[in-house]
């Protein structure tokens, strides 16, 4: 897999936690780095974190599925696109429970439970680096790099504009990943 679809992978993971991100930046009233920043570095290492605990889960199946494992990937990656898709759609409420204290979004459990809620499609992908026997390291530094990054000037542009662009974005994710699980399976087809 070469670093184009690396990023393409990334930005794709990254949608999820960059909505959460612009919601949470729209919440916090008076943000402060400290707070994109803690925010974007836990969303980040989640991201990071998923793909490799999947890629380790599926060497242990690998041997039993690499027959079909392009149609796997394209499976996984599609009905993760699928879902990412028409979650955009579901109306949402707001993602931290806000009180008289603003920055409730930035308590570590609440935070932790949004990083791995928008971490959990990672976890597939791992598991179809896994069948696909790609080196996990490189994708997982660049996973959680542009996580963060993403997450962190999301931050910032909720607190700028609010809710305006969180639909789309996951609409974009989704297509994304469709758009590289259809790529592996023809490419695999075509070249039998």
């Amino acid at each position: 897999m070469n670093l184009f679809y690396i990023f393409g992978l990334a930005l794709a993971l990254s949608m999820d936690a960059l909505a959460v991100s612009v919601v949470n930046g729209f919440i916090i009233k008076q943000l402060k780095f400290r707070y994109a920043f803690r925010i974007a570095l836990s969303f980040g290492l989640f991201q990071g974190l998923m793909p490799y605990l999947g890629w380790s889960a599926g060497l242990y199946f690998r041997s039993y599925i690499e027959h079909i494992d392009h149609w796997i990937a394209f499976f996984l990656l599609s009905a993760i696109g699928i879902k990412m898709i028409y979650e955009s759609s579901c109306v949402k409420g707001d993602v931290c429970e806000v009180g008289s204290d603003k920055k409730n979004c930035l308590h570590m459990g609440t935070l932790l439970t949004l990083s791995v809620a928008t971490s959990i499609d990672a976890l597939a992908v791992g598991l179809s680096f896994s069948i696909l026997n790609i080196n996990i390291a490189l994708p997982v530094m660049i996973i959680g790099a542009v996580t963060f990054i993403v997450c962190l000037a999301g931050v910032y542009i909720g607190d700028r504009v609010g809710h305006i662009f969180e639909d789309k974005l996951e609409i974009a994710g989704g297509v994304i990943l469709i758009l590289i699980g259809i790529k592996i399976l023809l490419s695999h087809l075509l070249s039998i």
